[in-house]
């Protein structure tokens, strides 16, 4: 699909030694508020066959070098809705990969989705800021300074999660 082409050809620009060291990539079709199940089928293989692309357009040393990071802007509710979907909610999930990352965990707080642990009992209660995610990222691997984290985020301030990157 083109999220692939984008990928693979993303993948090639951040491997170039005069490429850029950051890209934003994105892919629609997630806010399924009804037939869930079926609907993110797409979506899902979209982002599979991106990830795959642009480790392949990056190739192997590149790609020993990168770390992605996998996110969305808001939540889902943690109980299917009368029409097989899900609303917004408020906590959300954030995937880090490559081979700059240090894998192989969760790196995070998983609260259970048992009645009393759902947030307003409705939402996967928020655990980790996602903030917190990409200014580790950011820090530990672009050597971005905790004085440019607020340009970053303006507003409230994040701290940023460690241990995240392959020394």
């Amino acid at each position: 699909g083109s999220f692939a082409l984008l990928a693979q050809a993303c993948g090639r620009l951040l491997a170039a030694p005069d490429g850029p060291r950051i890209a934003a990539l994105e892919a629609g079709g997630w806010d399924t508020h009804a037939d869930q199940k079926r609907r993110l089928v797409q979506p899902l293989r979209q982002l599979d066959d991106g990830l795959i692309a642009l480790r392949d357009g990056l190739g192997d040393d590149a790609w020993r070098r990168t770390v992605v990071l996998v996110m969305t802007e808001f939540g889902r509710t943690a109980r299917i809705n009368g029409t097989g979907g899900t609303d917004h909610g408020t906590a959300t999930v954030a995937f880090l990969l490559g081979g700059a990352v240090r894998g192989g965990r969760v790196a995070g707080t998983w609260p259970g989705l048992a009645g009393p642990a759902l947030f307003e009992n409705r939402d996967l209660a928020p655990t980790t800021d996602v903030r917190s995610v990409a200014l580790g990222v950011l820090q530990d691997h672009l050597a971005i300074p905790p004085s440019a984290h607020a340009m970053i985020f303006p507003g409230p301030t994040a701290s940023p999660m460690r241990g995240l990157v392959a020394a």
